[in-house]
């Protein structure tokens, strides 16, 4: 009886996670995805703007709703930890775990399946083709860990 009570406990805390991220996500006009890590992060090098690469990071994740994989794409240079034009993954994301539970907002993809711009959109009203998303670690007790993608060092690369 014990542990069905703290079973239910930890899952009414997750629940309320999960709610609190889709409203954040609604409010930032995206298009929300919770789920749990099932690919290691790869790197993947990008374009440069402005002699800044905005290279990536992918995971993948099994989607709660429906159970397929999706592809996430982190733009890397809204990490806090971003290394101009490394050719590594930082180390904040680097740190993504298989069985890792998140939560994102973002824009998924038009064709397939995933999930991109999972990043704050440097305080412009956002619309779903521009959402301020994010990515987020869900903690073992339910709670929401800090955005991993809410650096806005770079955000005059777009201005």
């Amino acid at each position: 009886m014990k542990k069905l009570l703290v079973s239910l406990c930890l899952m009414t805390q997750a629940m309320y996670a999960m709610a609190d991220g889709q409203a954040d996500c609604d409010a930032g006009a995206g298009s929300y995805l919770s789920g749990t890590v099932n690919g290691k992060p790869t790197f993947a090098n990008g374009k440069a703007l402005q002699g800044v690469k905005l290279s990536h990071t992918h995971i993948t994740v099994k989607a709660d709703t429906d159970g397929r994989t999706y592809d996430v794409a982190i733009d890397n240079v809204y990490a806090a930890d971003y290394q101009k034009n490394s050719t590594s993954i930082p180390k904040s994301l680097a740190a993504f775990k298989l069985g890792d539970r998140v939560e994102m907002c973002g824009q998924m993809y038009t064709s397939g399946y995933g999930i991109h711009w999972v990043h704050d959109n440097c305080n412009v009203t956002p619309t779903s083709a521009q959402p301020n998303g994010f990515i987020k670690k869900l903690l073992a007790n339910g709670d929401e860990g800090d955005n991993l993608e809410a650096s806005e060092a770079y955000c005059y690369l777009w201005n």
